[in-house]
């Protein structure tokens, strides 16, 4: 199972090694596996909205992450095709939150997979729910760098 996970955490790895967003978030892979997922992240101040408590896009893409990085996990390239959030109680600064993402099924091509924010006290923030559909190519370095964006902001 050892070789699983590291296999999975290469996979992960790699995509992170290319995910600005989640990079400039501030998000921390904590422990991968295949299918699982399990990411923090703190709560600063430019994450506020108008009521001074984390805003919900800011929640939907911690969640939205660790799902990419679960369905991920076994080398098959996946994206998303839906995924909702059902937001519990507000995320403050200062919060430190952990977003763990499960594979609840994978069948051939399309998977579901669920994920439980919490903050540092273990209370609920929100549950999201994603759907993933897998592409025809496997997660590679050859296949990161060659979506990479050339000079002129394009697809190579």
């Amino acid at each position: 199972m050892q070789n699983n996970a590291n296999a999975a955490r290469h996979y992960v790895e790699a995509i992170y090694a290319q995910d600005a967003c989640a990079q400039n978030m501030g998000m921390q892979i904590e422990h991968i596996d295949i299918g699982f997922a399990r990411l923090s992240m703190k709560i600063v101040p430019n994450m506020l909205n108008g009521h001074q408590s984390c805003h919900g896009g800011i929640l939907f893409s911690l969640a939205d992450t660790a799902f990419a990085y679960a369905c991920n996990s076994d080398g098959k390239a996946a994206v998303a095709s839906s995924g909702s959030i059902d937001f519990i109680r507000p995320a403050l600064v200062g919060d430190q939150l952990i977003a763990t993402a499960s594979v609840r099924h994978q069948g051939k091509n399309t998977g579901l997979y669920d994920v439980e924010i919490i903050n540092q006290n273990g209370k609920v923030v929100a549950f999201f729910r994603g759907y993933s559909y897998r592409l025809s190519h496997p997660i590679s370095d050859n296949t990161l760098k060659k979506n990479q964006p050339n000079r002129q902001g394009e697809q190579s």
